[in-house]
């Protein structure tokens, strides 16, 4: 009796299509030129990665390793998520214990401490003694999303890297690539709305280019992407953002329904999407576009604050009628109570 093989599972394209050496990083050439130029005078400072998430700060630390010691590198390379263990004891044991090794055919190792302003104050001060004490056995590469929240100490011993979000550009030529390797079928509104959607994460582009070429049978469309990322499009957001404008409030507040209810939006995401379109929106003096502004952020103190979100937006599209109708009086009445 045969028996059926079973099934092949593809790969998860974030770690297909990651970088492994420096040159095939995306978007950083300022960044790449100067790791590389370390790597050529075999002598690394510590260092900090400071960005947003999915712009490659991880794969920059893991092609520095890749690139400095070859095939050893795996030996010579420590990868710790600060988020997870983020007191003193993780400096203290597990840190500690990998940086007093000496490294693997000589020189040092490289600590790769992700996310590590979620570290404490505690553990950062602990830390900062460790990278004192044992600078001749290794070199600490820290990442984190704030460097504000870094303790001075440290940031002075480091070079700084800040990386950028990336551009329209650069992703579009990322995409491109993967059409290409994964010979998939892609229109043109929907490199546009990967682009929108993924708001310059590479590792977003890639789960979502992922998860609409598995639920879409042909072309991938706009409409699959958004979809895929439970995002609303820039389209149905413009358009409920106009319909208040114009002072059809009915006509907002259903349109808002079928985004909140329909599609299952969450409300703080509608308002972050209307906050990038109101400086757009046409036939809108600047001075209203403030009044916009500034009633949105009110907006989204209140709902972070856990007031109702159908609510919230209600009497935000209701700002949005009066103040372009041009009945401020009416508009500034909440404030003035």
């Amino acid at each position: 009796m045969m028996t059926e093989s079973p099934p092949i599972f593809d790969e998860i394209w974030t770690e297909k299509y990651r970088p492994s050496t420096l040159p095939e990083i995306i978007g950083h050439e300022a960044i790449v030129g100067r790791l590389s130029a370390f790597i050529r005078a075999r002598s690394i400072p510590h260092m900090l990665f400071a960005g947003p998430a999915g712009v490659g700060k991880t794969t920059a630390a893991i092609c520095l390793a890749k690139d400095l010691f070859g095939d050893d590198w795996r030996e010579n390379f420590s990868e710790t998520n600060a988020s997870d263990e983020r007191g003193i004891d993780v400096v203290r044991n597990k840190v500690k214990d990998f940086a007093r090794t000496k490294a693997l055919g000589g020189g040092f190792k490289i600590i790769f401490l992700d996310e590590c302003d979620a570290l404490t104050q505690d553990a950062q001060n602990a830390l900062r003694r460790t990278m004192e004490n044992y600078t001749r056995t290794c070199r600490f590469v820290l990442s984190c999303n704030y460097s504000n929240k870094i303790i001075p100490p440290i940031q002075s011993r480091c070079a700084v890297f800040r990386f950028k979000r990336l551009d329209s550009a650069d992703i579009r030529k990322y995409i491109e690539r993967i059409v290409k390797c994964e010979k998939l079928k892609l229109a043109d509104d929907g490199v546009e709305a990967l682009i929108d959607a993924s708001e310059g994460d590479l590792r977003r582009v890639t789960n979502l280019l992922q998860s609409a070429a598995a639920m879409s049978a042909s072309k991938i469309s706009a409409e699959d992407i958004y979809s895929a990322a439970q995002k609303a499009s820039r389209k149905d957001v413009s358009q409920l953002l106009m319909q208040a404008v114009r002072g059809d409030f009915i006509e907002a507040r259903e349109s808002l329904g079928k985004l909140l209810i329909g599609k299952g939006l969450a409300g703080e995401d509608v308002l972050k999407q209307m906050h990038e379109l109101i400086q757009d929106i046409p036939g809108v003096s600047e001075r209203n576009k403030v009044r916009l502004f500034d009633r949105l952020g009110e907006y989204d103190f209140r709902m972070s604050e856990g007031a109702d979100e159908r609510i919230q937006l209600d009497a935000f599209l209701a700002q949005v009628a009066l103040i372009c109708s041009g009945n401020e009086n009416d508009a500034g009445k909440e404030n003035k109570e």
